[in-house]
């Protein structure tokens, strides 16, 4: 029975600060019944007492809201338009670029970022700031350890120059790691970064109903400098753009006026 679904989220968004009604109902639900069911709990009120009583429990529960699926240079072909075109723009007349990888899960896209920006474009200075709902998964992004299967799309040459080999796993670099600073951020609910030439948000926002997108992306577009530019992911066109002051740059990347 799930006839207490909505209580159950309202002491969620109580307990976590996290407001599933912003989330798409339907997903977000069966997502936590089938965590719940596999606990042993037929019941939201029965799995909320636990979840209140069991600290491993509610990180596995929070672990579960988010989608931690990630890789180095995701969709390989949209970070070409990003190293030929993107940065080039957002850069000009610039000696300091600030980009946001917003929604960051493991930290693969931030470390990417970090990696693109040192292999072909030194002579910046670059601030990444890398943030996710989920301190569980913060704390995983710290490490930059990852499996070998995480690395299959990166570019000729830069596994051996940006990662350490031990035990059969990959760890990024001390001189990756420099640009990035990691936070907690929840999109719904925390004050959002101001003068950035980036925004990277990908795969996130598809889980999000209309009205909470819409915040998000005029969030994000107060938060960008002019010209700056929001990166989105493959299932994630934003239709009517214009208003929220963006035009369509590239396919999957849109630009402040």
């Amino acid at each position: 029975m799930s006839e207490n679904y909505p209580e159950f989220i309202g002491r969620i968004k109580r307990k976590l600060g996290i407001d599933l009604s912003l989330y798409k109902e339907a997903q977000m639900k069966r997502r936590i019944i089938s965590l719940r069911n596999k606990r042993g709990y037929k019941d939201f009120n029965t799995y909320y007492e636990a979840l209140n009583k069991d600290s491993e429990l509610l990180s596995e529960f929070t672990d579960r809201l988010t989608i931690n699926v990630s890789e180095f240079f995701r969709n390989p072909q949209r970070w070409e338009v990003l190293k030929n075109k993107v940065i080039p723009s957002v850069s000009k007349g610039k000696t300091r670029l600030n980009i946001w990888s917003a929604a960051c899960s493991t930290g693969e896209e931030p470390y990417s970022l970090s990696i693109l920006m040192k292999e072909y474009f030194p002579a910046l200075k670059v601030n990444i700031l890398a943030t996710d709902i989920d301190e569980n998964i913060l704390a995983r992004a710290k490490q930059g350890i990852y499996q070998k299967q995480s690395l299959k799309e990166l570019p000729s040459g830069l596994e051996k120059k940006y990662f350490v080999e031990k035990n059969g796993l990959f760890e990024v670099n001390r001189d990756v790691r420099q640009l990035i600073e990691f936070k907690k951020h929840n999109l719904l609910a925390d004050r959002y970064p101001r003068d950035l030439d980036l925004i990277v948000c990908r795969n996130v926002l598809i889980y999000f109903t209309d009205e909470a997108k819409s915040v998000i992306y005029q969030n994000f577009s107060n938060s960008l400098k002019q010209n700056g530019i929001l990166f989105v992911g493959s299932t994630e066109q934003i239709f009517s753009a214009e208003q929220y002051g963006f035009s369509l740059f590239d396919t999957f990347f849109y630009q402040k006026a």
